[in-house]
């Protein structure tokens, strides 16, 4: 840009800006001093910083605060330094939110528990803490239609226990133990039979006092479930996968199920459950697909695909605990820390001596007394389990 044009826009008619201390020619073409330009500029040319304003009584001039009362007033949220409030704001109230939903369904839950056993008073003292697990031949919650399917028959008034199972936990490894129901045992009140007899004669208490008298174990929980309660839950929770190495095919139960894997609704898992006949062993092969099928059930259970999922979990929670009766003193956190226990126990049945001993009850199973006591007192004291005392579990 060339001096002359710059010279020239400074100087433009009616552009109102005179350098400081130059002269101007006036009308009559005469010219002014300094003083006359200065006058000028003030007058005319581009004003300077608008005058700040002064405090009364003089001193420094009062400087306004876009921040202050007197000033422009930002909004909370926008505020500089209040960001992190924002974010600790939101994050406190989701976690509010958060314990609020869990603590009220986790009282939901514990609501539905059917807390009905009494557990007998005893002497006893065990380390680690007990579970006695049972599956009893309740028909309550199925129709007419569906006891005729499963062939499961109508009970005469009175219960007996298909399935009785020892939970150990403790410092080491869960332990998951086997009881079969013919096992002839001493009952309480009622002299010698088949253990499976003592839930007909007395209930859960008396089962639970005859496990304790026959074990020298103290039993801290109880839970049992029904025929109705165990196809209710295999259902909502949408069938539990079993793997078999041969077909098996049972009238009586009404299993019928080709080799390979399966995933069980909750009438086949029932029928497959229950199902001894497919087996020369029966009854003792049948308590290793219960111990099975129990395992895979608890890890489907606790998998994170369904308590992660509330339309899930809520739903099988509820039906869970509707469906078991477990004693008064049991909550909801110990039948998850139950759960967690059996989704990968050390596992085995009883020491047997004659799987075929003749009573006066019938065909019953005679335990190996000194194995037995050994296995027992290893699970009374919480030290490890001896060799040989545990086979596992192999699927029929």
């Amino acid at each position: 840009m060339s001096d002359d044009w710059h010279r020239w826009y400074q100087n433009k008619p009616g552009s109102g800006y005179q350098p400081a201390g130059t002269y101007q020619r006036g009308a009559a073409g005469g010219s002014r001093g300094a003083a006359g330009g200065a006058a000028a500029n003030r007058a005319g040319a581009w004003p300077s910083q608008p005058p700040t304003r002064s405090t009364p009584g003089g001193g420094e001039p009062e400087r306004r605060d876009l921040g202050s009362r007197g000033g422009r007033r930002w909004r909370f949220w926008g505020q500089p330094g209040r960001r992190g409030w924002r974010i600790a704001l939101i994050l406190g109230t989701a976690v509010a939110v958060l314990t609020a939903g869990v603590a009220g369904t986790y009282l939901w839950l514990d609501g539905k528990l059917n807390k009905s056993v009494t557990l007998p008073a005893t002497s006893l003292t065990s380390a680690g803490t007990n579970w006695l697990i049972t599956g009893s031949d309740s028909r309550a919650g199925l129709s007419r239609a569906a006891i005729d399917a499963m062939h499961v028959g109508f009970d005469a008034g009175t219960l007996n226990s298909d399935s009785i199972m020892l939970l150990h936990m403790g410092s080491g490894r869960p332990v998951l133990i086997s009881i079969p129901r013919d096992s002839y045992v001493s009952i309480p009140g009622h002299g010698w039979n088949k253990i499976n007899a003592a839930l007909a004669y007395g209930g859960a208490s008396l089962l639970i006092q005859t496990v304790e008298n026959v074990t020298g174990l103290k039993i801290d929980h109880y839970m049992g479930i029904g025929f109705g309660g165990l196809v209710a839950v295999v259902n909502q929770i949408g069938g539990v996968q079993i793997c078999l190495k041969t077909a098996i095919n049972d009238p009586y139960s009404g299993v019928h199920l080709s080799a390979g894997c399966h995933n069980l609704n909750g009438d086949q898992a029932l029928s497959f459950v229950r199902d001894r006949h497919s087996f020369a062993t029966e009854d003792l092969q049948r308590i290793q697909d219960q111990r099975a099928f129990l395992s895979a059930l608890l890890n489907k259970a606790t998998s994170p695909g369904v308590y992660l999922n509330p339309f899930t979990a809520l739903p099988f929670g509820s039906t869970a605990a509707s469906s078991m009766s477990v004693d008064k003193g049991t909550s909801l956190l110990d039948l998850v820390h139950a759960a967690s226990a059996l989704r990968d126990p050390q596992t085995g049945t009883v020491p047997i001596a004659n799987a075929s001993y003749y009573t006066n009850a019938g065909d019953s199973v005679l335990w190996n007394k000194t194995q037995a006591t050994e296995l027992f007192n290893a699970l009374k004291n919480d030290s490890a389990i001896p060799k040989g005392l545990l086979a596992g579990t192999t699927i029929g």
